[in-house]
C-alpha cells in the first residue's frame, strides 16, 4: 500500500552522513529520483553505498545496480570502509559481448537499450527494495546513442517508480559529455561532487546541492573528505545560525602592564589581531592569554599553522608558563594544522568542535599567513575569515589572530589586510637602542572600551613576559630607529 503523499511530504531518507543530512535538511526526500553527478574519483560510489547501508541499519532493503563496476569491486570497497552487506543486494547489469555484437548488427540503440532496461527493472521488481542506486547512467547514455531516446527512457524509468515507490540515487560520472541538463530537469534533486587539484598538496573535494524540489537546503559549496567509514561533510558555516547568549566581560592576561595597555584586557566576543615581524613576541603574548584563561578554569584552543606543537610547548616552558599541566587537564588544546592537507570547511568544523564540544573560550589562529596558504585565494580567505569571526563573536569567544609581516625594521608589508576584521589591533616592532635590538608593543585600535596610546618595551625571558613603563623618552619607535629625547632619557636608559 502506497503511503499518503501528505505523510511523505516531509519524510527524509537519511544518507548516513551527518554533515550531508544537515545540508539536505535531514536527508533525501523519500520516493523520488535524485541525481548524484561527479567526475570519477569524487566519491559518488562511497556516498551511494553509505546511503544504502544507512537504510539497512533501519531495516530498509537496499539494491545497488551496477552497469560498470563489478559486484566484487563494490564489496571490496564496502569492506574497506568497515561496512557489512546487511540487507543490501548488489546486482550486475552489464551487457555481454555477444549481446553487443548482435546490437551492432541490429540497431544497438534499440535492442541493447531495451534489453538493459528490462533487466534493470526485473531486478527491482524481484527484490522490491526501499532504496536503490543505479551506477552509472553514462553507460545507458552511450547505449542510447541519441539524446531524445535516452530522455524518453529516463522518463519511462521515472514513471516506473510512480508505481513502485522507492528512494533512488542515479549516479552519473559525466564521462559521456559533461553535465546532462535534460536529466537534471527530470530528477527531483541534484547533487554535484567536485574534486579540485591545487598546485601543491592533497586534492580538495566539495559538493553542492544544485536543486531539491519542495524542500529547504543549505546552498553553496560544502567541503568533504573521504576516509574509512565513508564521507565526512563539513556544512558551510553560517554565523547567523549560531547566535548564543553570553556574559560580556574582560579576559586579563595576568601581566599587569599588558592589561593596562588594553584597559583591563581583551573583551569576550571580540577578535584581536597581533601583527608584527617574525620573532617579535606575537605567539608568546597570545599563549599568555591562553594560559591565563586556563588558570581561571576556562577552555582554550590553539591552531598552529606555522610551528609544531612540541616547539610551542618548549617555548612556553622556557617562558615559565604552566602549559603542560593545562594540556594534561584538557583545558588547553593544541592542534597542529598542515595547510597543504586542509580545506576551509574542515578548519571551520574543527573550530566549531573546539568551541561547542571542548568549551574553548579563547581561540588562537597562529598564523593567518598559514591560514591563507590553506585557501584557494585571498578573496575566499576574507569571506571565510569574516564568517568564522562572526561565529566566534556570537559564541562569546575571544579570538586572537596572528599575522607575520614581511621585513624586520622600517616599512613592513602584510601579506593580507585583515586589520579591518579585528576589533583590537596590537602592533609589535623591533627597535634599536644603544647597540641593542629591543621589542616594542602598542595597541593601535580597540573598538570596545578604552586603551593606552603609548608604546612599551616587551621582554621575553625565563621570568615570563615583562612589559615596561611607556617609552616616553623615544620618538620613532615604530620606524625601527628611534630618537632619544634629551640627556635625562639617555641616563635613564643607562641605569636600566
Amino acid at each position: 500500500m502506497i503511503e499518503d503523499e501528505d505523510d511523505l511530504e516531509d519524510k527524509r531518507a537519511s544518507t548516513g552522513i551527518a554533515g550531508l543530512d544537515a545540508v539536505l535538511g535531514g536527508g533525501f526526500p523519500v520516493h523520488h529520483l535524485h541525481l548524484v553527478e561527479g567526475m570519477p574519483g569524487t566519491g559518488k560510489t562511497t556516498l551511494a553505498l553509505r546511503f544504502l547501508f544507512a537504510g539497512s541499519e533501519q531495516g530498509e532493503r537496499g539494491l545497488y545496480i551496477t552497469l560498470s563496476e563489478s559486484a566484487r569491486e563494490l564489496r571490496i570497497t564496502a569492506r574497506r570502509h568497515g561496512w557489512s552487506r546487511g540487507e543490501i543486494e548488489i546486482r550486475e547489469v552489464i551487457t555481454s559481448e555477444e549481446s553487443r555484437e548482435q546490437s551492432v548488427m541490429y540497431h544497438p540503440s534499440e535492442v541493447e537499450l531495451s534489453e538493459t532496461m528490462r533487466r534493470l527493472l526485473d531486478e527491482i521488481e524481484e527484490t522490491k527494495p526501499v532504496r536503490i542506486v543505479v551506477d552509472s547512467l553514462s553507460e545507458l547514455r552511450l547505449i542510447a546513442q541519441n539524446s531524445l531516446r535516452y530522455r524518453r527512457q529516463m522518463l519511462a524509468f521515472k514513471q516506473f517508480f510512480d508505481r513502485h515507490p522507492a528512494t533512488v540515487l542515479l549516479l552519473d560520472d559525466q564521462t559521456a559529455g559533461g553535465e546532462d541538463l535534460q536529466l537534471q530537469s527530470i530528477a527531483h534533486g541534484v547533487i554535484v561532487l567536485e574534486q579540485l587539484a591545487p598546485d601543491y598538496g592533497a586534492e580538495c573535494r566539495r559538493l553542492r546541492v544544485r536543486k531539491m524540489r519542495g524542500t529547504q537546503y543549505r546552498g553553496g559549496y560544502h567541503d568533504f573528505v573521504i576516509k574509512k567509514g565513508g564521507l565526512e561533510v563539513f556544512p558551510r558555516l553560517v554565523a547567523a545560525e549560531h547566535a548564543a547568549e553570553f556574559h560580556r566581560g574582560q579576559l586579563p592576561s595576568g601581566v599587569v602592564p599588558l592589561d593596562t595597555l588594553l584597559a583591563g584586557g581583551l573583551e569576550r566576543g571580540t577578535s584581536t589581531l597581533l601583527i608584527g615581524p617574525a620573532g617579535a613576541g606575537k605567539s608568546s603574548v597570545a599563549m599568555q592569554y591562553v594560559v591565563a584563561a586556563a588558570e581561571r578554569g576556562e577552555g582554550a584552543a590553539v591552531f598552529l599553522f606555522d610551528e609544531s606543537a612540541p616547539l610551542v610547548r618548549t617555548r612556553a616552558e622556557g617562558l615559565g608558563m604552566p602549559l603542560e599541566k593545562h594540556l594534561a587537564a584538557g583545558r588547553i588544546h593544541l592542534q597542529q594544522i598542515n595547510p597543504a592537507e586542509l580545506s576551509p570547511g574542515e578548519f571551520s568544523a574543527a573550530i566549531q568542535t573546539a568551541v561547542e564540544t571542548q568549551g574553548a573560550r579563547v581561540v588562537v589562529i597562529d598564523s593567518v599567513n598559514g591560514y591563507l596558504n590553506a585557501m584557494p585565494g585571498e578573496r575566499a580567505l576574507h569571506l571565510h575569515l569574516h564568517e568564522l569571526l562572526m561565529y566566534l563573536s556570537q559564541q562569546g569567544v575571544a579570538t586572537i589572530l596572528i599575522v607575520a609581516q614581511h621585513g624586520l625594521l622600517g616599512n613592513m608589508q602584510s601579506p593580507i589586510d585583515a586589520s579591518y576584521l579585528a576589533d583590537t589591533l596590537i602592533v609589535f616592532r623591533y627597535f634599536e637602542n644603544r647597540g641593542h635590538v629591543r621589542q616594542a608593543i602598542s595597541v593601535l585600535k580597540k573598538r570596545i572600551g578604552g586603551h593606552e596610546r603609548t608604546l612599551r618595551e616587551l621582554r621575553l625571558g625565563p621570568e615570563g613576559i615583562q612589559v615596561s613603563e611607556p617609552l616616553v623618552e623615544f620618538q620613532g619607535v615604530l620606524t625601527g630607529v628611534p630618537v632619544v629625547n634629551g640627556e635625562p632619557a639617555r641616563r635613564h636608559q643607562e641605569e636600566r
